[in-house]
């Protein structure tokens, strides 16, 4: 499946286009974001714990850690990515 991030993640890789041109694209655009259910109690949040993991979610950071188990993306510039999206996280926070 390809999406925005895919697209960056592979320029990236194939070096036309740099860490930081890929990270600057992440800090601008808006992340999808899965939203827990809070836990009434210890053992409400326990439970959670123990459930599958949540599904593949496209065009998320999912994308971003699959480029990074597959490879294509070296440890530097998985960090240098997280942090580009965490920015953009947070001024969407910021917004809101």
């Amino acid at each position: 499946m390809t999406s925005e991030i895919t697209v960056l993640l592979n320029a990236l890789h194939d070096g036309s286009m740099t860490v930081d041109e890929v990270a600057e694209r992440f800090r601008a655009r808006k992340w999808p974001r899965r939203r827990r259910q809070s836990a009434d109690s210890y053992v409400d949040m326990l439970s959670a714990e123990l459930e599958d993991p949540e599904t593949y979610l496209p065009g998320s950071f999912d994308d971003v850690i699959a480029a990074y188990d597959q490879q294509k993306i070296t440890r530097d510039q998985l960090r240098v990515l997280s942090e580009a999206v965490a920015e953009a996280q947070r001024a969407e926070d910021a917004g809101d």
